[in-house]
């Protein structure tokens, strides 16, 4: 894992501010990473969606319905860098 992250607070929209422990903060558009179905599904209700927290022990951000999204992805999203990602015997580069 790149970061955790330490603070999260929702804005309107389907965006969320979330803060890194090294510092790096940003905001991001969930609605351009998910499709709204599945476990998604109940964020599509912005007053759920706003029920967002941190979890320390994953250092990611999560939902009471047992959604969560991976804090590489948002750290990527928010820095511009890329995500190294183990498959099978490689690592593969994952950029944006």
């Amino acid at each position: 894992m790149l970061q955790d992250i330490i603070e999260v607070i929702p804005q309107n929209n389907y965006q969320i501010y979330l803060k890194f422990e090294d510092g790096k903060e940003g905001i991001v558009d969930v609605s351009q990473l998910i499709e709204f179905t599945g476990v998604f599904q109940p964020l599509q209700d912005l007053a759920f969606f706003k029920t967002v927290k941190v979890n320390p022990e994953w250092g990611t951000i999560y939902w009471d319905n047992g959604a969560d999204l991976d804090p590489d992805v948002l750290y990527s999203v928010i820095t511009g860098e890329s995500i190294s990602t183990y498959h099978g015997n490689q690592y593969v580069k994952i950029s944006h």
